[in-house]
C-alpha cells in the first residue's frame, strides 16, 4: 500500500486571506484535506510549497 501524504501543517496556523502563511494551504485545501485521495493531497502539497516559495521571495 502507497505511503499516505503527510499533511503540512505545522500547528501554528497564520491565515492571511484565503492562505494559510505557514503551510500554504488555501482554507479550502486545509478544509478538505482529510477526504483527499493521495494524487489531491499530492497536489495540494506541491501547490503549498510554490505559494511558500513565492512568499518567502516577496518577503527577501
Amino acid at each position: 500500500m502507497a505511503k499516505d501524504i503527510e499533511n503540512p501543517c505545522i500547528s501554528v496556523c497564520q491565515l492571511n486571506s484565503e492562505l494559510c502563511v505557514s503551510c500554504g494551504r488555501t482554507k479550502e485545501d486545509i478544509k478538505k484535506w482529510k477526504r483527499m485521495k493521495r494524487p489531491e493531497k499530492m497536489a495540494s502539497v506541491q501547490r503549498a510549497t510554490l505559494r511558500l516559495k513565492s512568499l518567502q521571495k516577496k518577503n527577501s
